[in-house]
């Protein structure tokens, strides 16, 4: 009797056997549309039930892994994961302390040395002192100076310092939490930086192209034409310009432009990139009162630190993307330079930039109107917002700007042609407006040529509006 699940109904023409290929009464079988004979039928379906059996005790395996897991949840791949990355960790500090515990060692010798010398001359100074037996106040005053001095030197070496580096990416791999794809934010925004008017009093900006949040929730402005660094605290009303500030010029305490600071935490500086100055500027973060050129040539848009080791950086004026390791002279080229042009090996004139995983770079293609992802040593990228031209349709974007992409390759993009924040999935041909998009105004709820874009650690949305000349925080509707 033929089996109705698995064949349709018996035909009566005529046709070949999928298996013995001869011409017989035939039969078809739903699910892969091939014909068998009888004979070759029941042995088709004897297959089809070993592979049930098959995925029935797969099945059951499952269940008993589950199970297992669901009791010893500390046995789980990602905790094994976070195990791994603890140990490694572990070993890596272990070995930079032996490392330093050796270099002081070295160093130690050398010092102790130069303090037994000074104690010496003290001992003998005391001994004369003693013998002739003329002194007086002023005498033991110089003394003691003497013997704090040797004390202070004995815990304070010159020229040893060490300095413990507080950044966790540089040590252990983060823990990343993904930004859910169905997440929203309040349409109305709320100012916190800016917005008094366009001038250059502490409580205002002008034209501001970019920001840094640093983990105190204080911003980091490039605030272009005021050319400064301007650092914004959490719920402060005006801000304290941290770099420039001393008019556009090209002079060491000067900028020209600044288009994007970033932190560098282990040496505590801020990183500038000097737009029309065309030059990267190292300056101290802490009472800086100038900077340091470290790349010269490069009309950069956008900057950003990778790894606590790699500089990435856009070079408008080269249509091109650059990896500098910090430190040496010559970037990597891993994105564009092939010329200005829409192919998809070039670029034209490149704005923001981010690294996704794998040190996958994104680049807000400006001219080109579309965002493009260049995979690590890939010769060519791919467009994955905006391939349909300029425009203001959901597949289409107008002079992106500001980028940013999560764990999950969802991409964010400041499209500033059309004053609006939009959200594209991985692999979809549209995005979806997440902010703005409601005219050109100063209203809450919109925005003026949206340029820098940030999202924090508890999600909420900055927006640099640099029209406006103010920095727009979107907070997470719960």
């Amino acid at each position: 009797m033929v089996n109705k699940k698995m064949a349709t109904a018996i035909e009566t023409s005529q046709s070949y056997c999928f298996i013995c290929k001869k011409e017989r009464l035939t039969y078809k079988c739903d699910g892969c549309s091939k014909r068998f004979c009888k004979q070759h039928l029941k042995e088709h379906e004897n297959e089809l039930e070993l592979e049930l059996d098959q995925i029935e005790n797969k099945r059951n395996i499952f269940r008993q892994t589950l199970s297992k897991q669901a009791k010893q949840p500390n046995k789980h791949k990602l905790i094994q994961q976070i195990n791994q990355w603890e140990q490694h960790s572990t070993n890596k500090i272990q070995q930079t302390a032996e490392e330093n515990r050796q270099f002081i060692f070295t160093q130690m010798k050398e010092h102790f040395k130069k303090i037994e010398i000074d104690l010496n001359l003290l001992t003998n100074e005391i001994k004369e002192i003693r013998q002739e037996s003329d002194f007086n106040e002023l005498n033991l005053i110089d003394l003691r100076n003497k013997l704090e001095i040797l004390q202070k030197k004995l815990n304070n070496p010159e020229n040893i310092s060490l300095k413990e580096d507080n950044s966790s990416s540089s040590l252990i791999n983060s823990i990343y939490v993904d930004i859910p794809i169905n997440l929203k934010w309040k349409q109305d925004a709320i100012t916190v930086a800016g917005g008094n008017g366009q001038d250059q009093e502490l409580n205002q900006l002008n034209k501001p192209w970019s920001i840094y949040i640093d983990n105190e929730k204080t911003i980091y402005i490039a605030d272009q034409c005021n050319h400064r660094i301007i650092a914004w605290k959490k719920d402060a009303t005006c801000g304290e310009i941290v770099a420039g500030g001393n008019g556009e010029g090209s002079e060491n305490h000067q900028l020209n432009y600044p288009s994007k600071v970033i932190i560098d935490e282990v040496n505590d500086n801020l990183i500038i990139a000097d737009y029309e100055n065309k030059r990267i500027v190292r300056w101290p973060r802490q009472n800086g009162l100038c900077g340091e050129t470290i790349i010269k040539d490069v009309r950069c848009a956008d900057l950003i630190m990778h790894k606590n080791q790699y500089l990435y950086i856009s070079d408008e004026e080269k249509h091109e993307v650059r990896r500098w390791k910090i430190g040496e002279n010559e970037g990597v080229l891993v994105a564009g330079g092939h010329g200005c042009g829409n192919r998809l090996n070039q670029l034209n004139r490149p704005h923001f930039i981010c690294v996704g995983q794998e040190d996958t770079v994104y680049v807000s293609d400006f001219w080109n109107h579309r965002v493009m992802k260049w995979t690590k040593g890939a010769k060519e990228g791919i467009i994955v917002a905006g391939e349909q031209g300029q425009g203001a349709s959901l597949n289409q974007l107008s002079y992106p700007e500001g980028i940013f992409v999560d764990k999950l390759g969802t991409l964010y993009v400041a499209d500033s042609g059309n004053n609006r924040i939009v959200r594209w999935i991985k692999g979809t041909k549209e995005g979806s407006i997440i902010a703005g998009g409601n005219s050109e105004r100063t209203e809450p709820n919109q925005l003026n040529r949206p340029f820098g874009l940030s999202i924090d650690d508890e999600n909420n949305l900055y927006i640099v509006d640099f029209e406006n000349h103010r920095i727009q925080k979107f907070i997470v509707d719960n």
